[in-house]
């Protein structure tokens, strides 16, 4: 089963608050088996005009998962903070390759 993916991009315009919610989300993120692999850090364009202020992945172990997460009432709940927080948040899931035999 492949592994899958949330890809997500924000503007953060109420730093103060939205700690708030990066209080709660790692520990949804890791109570449904969930990783960060990205969390902020530098980035550059290289092709094309997307230009992100902040970006974010994760990995799960499956798509299912994921989605499990995603609907779940603790991250629901993290969610709730998050509220009014951003200018966007925009979040895709992506379901991986299968690993190599």
């Amino acid at each position: 089963m492949p592994a899958a993916y949330l890809i997500v991009e924000m503007n953060i315009s109420d730093p103060d608050r939205y700690k708030e919610y990066m209080a709660r989300a790692p520990e949804a993120v890791k109570a449904a088996g969930g990783e960060y692999l990205v969390r902020g850090g530098r980035h550059e364009t290289l092709e094309g005009d997307w230009q992100p202020h902040r970006v974010a992945m994760l990995r799960f172990p499956s798509y299912e998962k994921a989605k499990a997460f995603y609907d779940g009432e603790m991250y629901t709940q993290a969610r709730g903070f998050r509220n009014g927080t951003t200018e966007y948040f925009n979040m895709v899931l992506v379901e991986g390759v299968p690993a190599p035999i």
